[in-house]
């Protein structure tokens, strides 16, 4: 395998296994078919392996030599064959390609709508569908087509193409065409095969060919794709076709309070595109007055914003929650010498203009045959005629007599003629009517010899300098159609859109003490505000926690204690009670299924401290009691380790405490502080 090129494992070899000979245990009834090893696997197994070798080379992957499915190649071969200059209607292409195609007509007639918008090979006439909108193209009765300019010049050559017997052997069909421009990056391909599919992003015409000529000069090069629909590309991670890249929307701000989608990224209609900012209106993610679509040829979303939206805020909450930005994923998978192979853009391109160059000679080869002919007979013709060689053939008798006077009459001339006189060389000159022999304009043929040997020197000279004939033929290619397909997708680099940011401090959650409610459409205490992306944790006094999402009015009850945006990795402090027993506990939250409830303490115990930091001391009071000698004491705990959610902690005291928190209580007294406390480790 070459650079670029990675042959798929699936199939190393498309042709079915032949079966293995019947052992007497596989035989019916001898238990062998329960184990699914019997012949009936075999069979099916076979026979599945045939289909999906047929589907990947034959249906769904396009063949690296033309860049086609085998189904466009029908078409335009069909539209080749019943084309007169005039318009076709697409019924009557479909009937004809019906010949060579073994499936129906809805798929012919949908693959030729799709390469006609593609605007490289085929003319319209009609209603062809809309690629902005998605409306689909009239009826195949109504609407015509031919083939363009450059599909007639550049992708058939019968003399240069193999054919094959049709699926029911009645007609012949190509095996490839011999297209002398990089049809698989202009036109793109997609398709889903059995365990294979493929991806090709189509790119500009113009830029293929100028990265073609960088290639013949040794050039480095580079291409991106380019989409019908325009809109803005980041190709960052394009990856040469082994990536992705993100196109935009292109939105322009008509006024204060106005923004205008001029393009459309590819994948989207009008249609999705102006749902999905209604969805994101509607869930809150953008505020928006009103939308409007006049589209017709070219797209035109006129969106109305409310005074207090900002428009450049407005804009980056499009492509952030709408359809105005997507990703579109790459993935080249081609036939190539009859098998699914994976590639990328250089090696498809290098494969491309390899083949160009041997199309090209192959041309020039013929050519010069075909012109050295010429001069060969039209030298025959003079020295037949000029030096009356007519006249030796009178007196024969004989066809064999007359054959050999002419070929006797020749031998004299030997040096002037470009090969052998042949017995079918004499037959025409036999056949010249005396009309013409006495009408014959030697200065004319002669002027018509030196023509034709100027023009064999021309294909001579091309064809020992092949490389840059190639050169000087893609550059007329370029003058000549390059203009009419200029690109569409600009390029630009894209800034990481935060979605948090954009809706950050939308929604405040409130919390009612009373009725044990919060929500961002209650009243009560302000709690905190968030993003509707966010998720909340709550906590509660008796060590439960719970992830949910910034709710319009939740039940929680009136023990809660905690509620703020979840960070997993932050570290909470809590002291809480159980069994006679106070416990401390330095624990991250981690990873919680939303709206499902767990905990951090036991069952039974009950909170006194929660803190969502990592104080370094913690100050205590006990409860007073005779038996009890010190009230207050200090704990150490910023070196303490961080425990998981589910650890238990350490005993901080088996006193009754009075107080605790991060800073001395109101009334503290330093004299009654006692010695540093000391934890009890489990």
């Amino acid at each position: 395998m070459t650079d670029g090129q990675k042959e798929l494992p699936l199939f190393s070899d498309m042709a079915p296994a032949e079966p293995e000979a019947e052992t007497p245990a596989e035989r019916p009834g001898s238990g062998l078919q329960a184990t699914g090893e019997g012949p009936l696997k075999r069979l099916m197994d076979q026979n599945f392996l045939q289909y999906a070798a047929y589907v990947i080379r034959d249906r769904a992957i396009p063949d690296l030599d033309d860049g086609l499915k085998p189904v466009q190649r029908r078409i335009l071969f069909s539209l080749q064959q019943n084309d007169d200059g005039k318009f076709i209607k697409v019924a009557n292409i479909v009937g004809y390609c019906m010949q060579f195609h073994p499936h129906g007509d809805a798929s012919i007639g949908e693959a030729l709508v799709s390469l006609a918008n593609r605007q490289y090979l085929i003319e319209r006439q009609g209603n062809f569908g809309n690629l902005l909108t998605g409306d689909p193209a009239a009826a195949a009765r109504y609407i015509e087509c031919r083939l363009t300019d450059l599909a007639r010049d550049e992708i058939f050559n019968n003399d240069l193409t193999d054919f094959v017997p049709t699926y029911d052997g009645r007609k012949s069909e190509p095996v490839t065409l011999p297209a002398k421009i990089p049809l698989l990056l202009m036109l793109g391909a997609e398709g889903i095969a059995v365990g294979i599919s493929t991806r090709i992003l189509p790119h500009n015409f113009a830029e293929l060919l100028e990265a073609q000529i960088a290639i013949l000069n040794k050039k480095p090069f580079s291409v991106l794709p380019d989409f019908p629909q325009g809109g803005l590309m980041d190709a960052r991670a394009y990856n040469n076709g082994r990536g992705h890249v993100l196109v935009r929307a292109r939105i322009e701000q008509k006024d204060a309070r106005t923004l205008i989608i001029r393009e459309i990224p590819v994948g989207t209609t009008t249609d999705t595109l102006t749902a999905s900012i209604e969805d994101a209106a509607r869930k809150g993610k953008i505020k928006i007055k009103s939308i409007n679509d006049f589209t017709a040829e070219k797209a035109e979303i006129e969106i109305q914003l409310p005074p207090e939206q900002d428009l450049d805020r407005a804009t980056e909450a499009l492509y952030a929650f709408t359809q105005c930005q997507v990703q579109i994923s790459s993935r080249i998978v081609v036939i190539r010498e009859n098998k699914p192979v994976e590639m990328d853009v250089p090696a498809i391109l290098r494969y491309n203009t390899s083949r160009l160059v041997r199309i090209l000679r192959r041309e020039l080869e013929r050519k010069s045959r075909r012109l050295t002919e010429e001069i060969h007979h039209k030298t025959l013709v003079r020295l037949f005629i000029e030096n009356r060689i007519y006249k030796m053939i009178e007196t024969c008798e004989s066809t064999a007599a007359v054959q050999q006077a002419v070929l006797e009459g020749m031998l004299p001339f030997r040096n002037e003629l470009q090969c052998d006189v042949t017995h079918e060389d004499v037959e025409g000159l036999l056949g010249i009517p005396i009309r013409r022999i006495s009408l014959f304009d030697l200065e004319k043929n002669n002027r018509e010899i030196e023509r034709l040997r100027t023009e064999l020197g021309d294909v001579e000279q091309d064809l020992s300098a092949i490389v840059p004939y190639a050169i000087r033929y893609l550059r007329g290619l370029l003058r000549k159609y390059g203009s009419e397909h200029p690109r569409r997708t600009q390029w630009a680099t894209f800034g990481q859109i935060s979605e948090r940011e954009l809706t950050a401090n939308e929604l405040m959650i409130h919390y009612d003490r009373e009725k044990g409610y919060i929500g961002g459409k209650i009243g009560g205490e302000p709690l905190i505000s968030c993003s509707p992306l966010d998720r909340l944790l709550l906590i509660w006094k008796d060590g439960r926690c719970k992830v949910v999402a910034p709710p319009e009015k939740l039940f929680v009850d009136t023990t809660l204690i905690h509620c703020d945006i979840l960070d997993r990795e932050k570290v909470l402090t809590a002291v809480y009670e159980l069994d006679f027993f106070t416990f401390y506990k330095k624990f991250t939250i981690g990873g919680l299924i939303t709206n499902r409830e767990t905990r951090f303490a036991p069952r039974g115990a009950n909170v006194r401290f929660l803190a969502d930091d990592d104080p370094p001391v913690l100050f205590v009071r006990y409860v007073a009691d005779p038996r009890i000698k010190i009230r207050q004491q200090r704990f150490t705990v910023e070196r303490r380790t961080v425990q998981t959610r589910d650890a238990k902690g350490s005993v901080l005291t088996a006193n009754t405490i009075e107080y605790v928190g991060s800073e001395k209580a109101p009334d503290w007294d330093d004299e009654l502080t006692g010695p540093p406390g000391r934890f009890i480790d489990n």
